[in-house]
């Protein structure tokens, strides 16, 4: 039985989404929209806290998702609970995901961009890749993973993708209103951030929102590449 939902974010790892589309995000589940998110690591070594143990820390990191989302009324939040720092681009991994979209048949796919150069974490390219190419064309195809077909998921066409961290971006929407429950969303990945709100983060964070907004009559933005699909 299919759980459809309009918008999918696939992130590598729990707090990315906060990052990269938590205002844009907030945005969606107030106009009504049904958001869910992928998260395709656990996120087991992220921290520079040398007495952390990789299972606590996984366990964390979840239920500080979890209660990001919550905050942003995200309806449901899957948890393929990969280790950090390991995906690969294999038939698998892609599996999953295309397994996801045809469960959920999203018409949005939100993700990071993978062709961003230089510095980018390898987790975040290879879920941005693995999950375009599970967008198409595999999510697509009848002869792709003919298994699913057993399983009832039947093909499903996504209309939009968005990159977040896009060098490029042609595409942006307005979190002024927004802002403020992005930050909070991202207060609550304390083992990333911290708990101490004086950190600078908001500040920061507003500036780069600023600068993403230049040109737009509205100040602060969310920035994206876009790509629509043809059906």
């Amino acid at each position: 039985m299919a759980k459809k939902a309009q918008v999918m974010v696939v992130t590598a790892h729990p707090d990315d989404a906060e990052f990269g589309v938590a205002g844009t995000v907030a945005r969606w589940t107030g106009e009504g929209k049904d958001v869910i998110y992928v998260v395709c690591t656990n996120g087991d070594k992220g921290t520079s806290d040398p007495h952390m143990k990789p299972n606590e820390l996984a366990r964390i990191r979840e239920q500080e998702q979890l209660a990001a989302a919550k905050l942003l009324r995200v309806r449901e939040v899957i948890f393929l609970r990969h280790p950090d720092q390991t995906l690969e681009d294999t038939p698998e991994f892609r599996k999953e995901i295309v397994r996801l979209i045809r469960m959920y048949k999203p018409e949005t796919v939100v993700t990071a961009d993978p062709y961003r150069r230089y510095i980018w974490h390898r987790d975040h390219r290879i879920t941005s890749r693995v999950t375009l190419d599970a967008i198409f064309p595999y999510a697509r195809d009848f002869l792709s993973y003919p298994d699913l077909l057993e399983e009832g998921l039947q093909p499903h066409k996504v209309k939009e993708v968005l990159l977040w961290g896009a060098e490029e971006p042609n595409y942006r929407t307005n979190i002024t209103d927004t802002f403020d429950i992005k930050i909070a969303a991202l207060r609550c990945h304390k083992s990333q951030i911290g708990d101490n709100p004086s950190t600078g983060l908001k500040e920061w964070l507003r500036e780069r929102h600023k600068m993403l907004a230049q040109g737009e009559d509205y100040e602060l933005a969310e920035a994206f590449y876009r790509v629509e699909l043809r059906q």
